[in-house]
């Protein structure tokens, strides 16, 4: 790969402006979850072995280029000094004299947490000035926050024009992980893609049936498939006027030799609720009065072959409305299948989405699958082909 990572750099005395996505939820003045923060560990643990000096540019909410005192990373010092278990200087703003205050304040081994990069108008329109500001603070630009690479920023893209760049621990493991599932990956590669709409997931799905063997779709997009090809789906969550688009992605994964996985059998109920009556009918016959919410056991038991006999797995979105039992089981099912063949070492699964991190670890499966990207957006562009300008400023 053609870009460097930390143990490419000299960081002996060197300040490293290290970006990170520590857009962490808050309740009440509090984080709620750390995960972001603690992911971060590996990057700075490395900078300071390596004889760095951290310091710490974020965003945080959406300020869009104000300064809002409630979207202040001041907030989220006492979570990052634990989760770190070092001392975090805090300089309140980032660029000028407040961040080379903190920078020259911070002793060997204490992290800088310089503030909301957002807060300048620049950050959003990648403005040069903003990043040459940020730039005079440090000599190492080290990008750490693949899940704001999808935004071409004055911190993500800008700064890494104007300083030797690396990518951090997570970022490196990211861009690693994603290669090995659509860059050079073990074949047969199988993808699952779920959700509730064609429209949202056009450019993926067109990307996906030039790259990969077999596709499995599920969710409310199933249902626009099932239109397509002359199905009733009932009260069924399906976009009509997609089903031309629907028709020329079946056509398009044919020319390229990708085999399209739809239900065989599904779920139906009269209600969207927990705990609702329910049957299992083919994927013709439901009802007309009922809804398509999941797919069903046979489905389940087609898409499972379908992964025993492939080497590589990318997962966006689950197979049903997961969030409520009973319509979770194909998902459930599908995903324990997943994690127990890569715990066996015969399948490399990757996932991200918000939703799908979300469905895998309701099933308890997240932990055993090879990767999962808590990247929302930047995952899925990658998925759909295209360039990151947050990996791309990485390469030069």
């Amino acid at each position: 790969m053609a870009w460097k990572t930390l143990d490419d750099m000299d960081l002996s005395g060197k300040v490293v402006l290290t970006r990170v996505d520590i857009n962490v939820p808050m309740d009440a003045g509090r984080v709620t979850d750390t995960t972001r923060i603690d992911k971060i560990k590996p990057t700075v643990e490395a900078i300071i072995a390596k004889g760095g000096k951290v310091v710490l540019l974020a965003h945080f909410d959406r300020p869009k280029g104000k300064v809002v005192p409630e979207m202040s990373l001041s907030h989220v010092v006492g979570a990052v000094e634990a989760s770190l278990g070092r001392k975090v200087v805090f300089g309140t703003d980032c660029i000028g004299a407040p961040a080379e205050a903190a920078i020259a304040a911070a002793g060997p081994g204490d992290v800088v947490l310089l503030e909301n990069t957002r807060f300048h108008p620049g950050e959003e329109k990648n403005a040069p000035e903003l990043a040459a500001e940020m730039a005079k603070l440090g000599q190492v630009f080290v990008n750490d926050a693949f899940s704001a690479a999808h935004r071409a920023h004055a911190s993500t893209e800008g700064l890494a024009k104007l300083l030797p760049a690396a990518a951090g621990r997570l970022m490196e493991a990211e861009l690693k992980a994603l290669d090995a599932a659509l860059g050079t990956p073990l074949r047969p590669v199988v993808a699952v893609v779920g959700g509730a709409k064609v429209s949202t997931k056009l450019d993926l799905l067109g990307n996906l049936v030039t790259k990969v063997d077999h596709l499995v779709i599920g969710g409310g997009m199933a249902n626009t498939f099932l239109v397509a090809q002359g199905i009733e789906v009932g009260k069924s969550l399906a976009e009509r006027d997609m089903a031309d688009t629907a028709r020329e992605i079946l056509v398009k994964a044919k020319a390229a030799g990708c085999t399209i996985h739809l239900p065989i059998d599904v779920v139906v109920a009269r209600e969207f609720k927990a705990g609702a009556a329910y049957d299992v009918v083919a994927a013709d016959a439901c009802p007309a009065d009922a809804m398509i919410l999941d797919a069903g056991p046979m489905t389940v038991a087609a898409i499972v072959k379908v992964f025993e006999a492939c080497k590589t797995l990318i997962w966006n979105g689950p197979l049903g409305a997961f969030e409520i039992a009973p319509f979770d089981a194909a998902t459930n099912a599908a995903a324990k299948s997943a994690a127990a063949l890569t715990k066996t070492g015969s399948l490399i699964s990757v996932a991200g989405g918000g939703d799908t991190v979300s469905a895998l670890n309701q099933a308890g499966a997240a932990e055993d699958f090879t990767f999962i990207s808590t990247a929302g957006g930047a995952f899925l562009e990658w998925m759909e082909g295209k360039e990151l300008p947050g990996v791309a400023a990485l390469m030069g």
